[in-house]
């Protein structure tokens, strides 16, 4: 069976994962970590892309986006890999491909996952067992929801604006739903969402997004359609 194309899709949130050949490091050391957040954060502004979120971990990485267009997200990150491989490879005297294969994405219904996401992604070194907090883990968008840094790269969402009157205010509304965290069965939906590919939504949202797109947006039904009663 061919396999499908992305899910790309202008104005709506998009979870995105890539990740290292056979699960081989993509980052050696912080000058490393460093690049990566500068390519992305040139690329992001060059093809009009909202980044909201990231999570760089040793071996993949995370983020949660809005592209302005229909090819925007894919044109950041076919230039990012590019970029970020030349400056990997040649940096630790090595030759071939650091991606495992093309990256992985789907879309969130913002509603319902956009802050979620957020601490999903604030939460992945803490799961893989590097820091004992999120706030510990300097390579994510954490601090700066937090207001303890200044990102470049990060553009706020309307979702995280609604969160208070001031930054103080959306600061610690923040701050509260990271120590809450994101239970089992939304976590888990978060990770087969991207490595599927299928979006994650109500109803009423798929449905929408499947009227904009003639490429399927949700796992159909397993065997043959049911014939209408008699």
């Amino acid at each position: 069976m061919a396999r499908l194309p992305r899910l790309t899709l202008a104005g709506h949130l998009h979870h995105v994962i890539q990740r290292g050949n056979n699960r081989q490091p993509i980052f050696g050391d912080s000058e490393d970590f460093e690049l990566m957040l500068a390519v992305l954060a040139d690329n992001a502004q060059k093809y009009a892309v909202a980044v909201h979120a990231y999570v760089l971990m040793g071996n993949h990485f995370h983020l949660l986006a809005t592209p302005s267009t229909a090819d925007g997200l894919p044109q950041m990150m076919q230039a990012v890999g590019r970029r970020y491989v030349q400056h990997f490879n040649r940096r630790h005297a090595r030759t071939g491909t650091l991606w495992e294969g093309r990256y992985r994405s789907t879309v969130l219904e913002p509603e319902r996952y956009l802050l979620p996401c957020m601490v999903y992604l604030d939460l992945n070194p803490v799961r893989a067992g590097l820091v004992a907090q999120a706030s510990d883990y300097v390579w994510s968008s954490h601090a700066h929801w937090l207001g303890r840094r200044t990102d470049r790269l990060l553009t706020p969402h309307a979702l995280y604006w609604a969160l208070g009157n001031t930054p103080f205010a959306r600061e610690a509304a923040y701050a509260a739903l990271a120590q809450a965290g994101v239970g089992s069965k939304e976590q888990a939906a978060l990770t087969q969402s991207v490595l599927s590919g299928w979006a994650l939504g109500s109803p009423g949202f798929v449905d929408e997004l499947q009227q904009r797109t003639p490429r399927r947006v949700s796992r159909g039904r397993a065997g043959r359609p049911r014939s209408a009663e008699k």
